[in-house]
C-alpha cells in the first residue's frame, strides 16, 4: 500500500500581518522542541550528522542556524497556522 499524503488544503488561506508575526516565534519553538527531544535521547552537536554517534549540526540555538535551516521550521509553523484557519478556527491574542 503506497502512502499518498493528503494535507489540509490551505491554498485559499491568507494570513494577516499579526498572524504572520507568529511564524518566526513558532519556528523557534518548533526548533527548540526538536532539539530538546534529541538531547534527551543523547544527541549532541556535531560538525556533521552521524546517526551512530548521535551527532547533529542543528543542535544549536535557533538564531545560530542559517536561513536555509530556519526555513524548514518556518514552513512548518506557517503551514500549521494556515491549517488551523482552514479548519475554521480563529487565532486571537489575549
Amino acid at each position: 500500500m503506497a502512502y499518498s499524503p493528503k494535507p489540509i488544503d490551505t491554498s485559499k488561506v491568507e494570513l494577516s500581518p499579526e498572524i504572520l508575526e507568529l511564524t518566526e516565534l513558532l519556528a523557534e519553538h518548533i526548533h527548540d522542541v526538536w532539539a530538546q527531544e534529541r538531547m534527551k535521547d543523547g544527541w549532541q552537536v556535531g560538525e556533521k550528522r552521524d546517526d551512530d554517534k548521535k551527532l547533529h549540526p542543528g543542535l544549536v540555538p535557533y538564531h545560530e542556524l542559517s536561513d536555509r535551516e530556519k526555513d524548514y521550521d518556518r514552513e512548518t509553523a506557517l503551514q500549521s497556522l494556515k491549517a488551523i484557519l482552514a479548519l475554521g478556527y480563529k487565532i486571537e491574542k489575549k
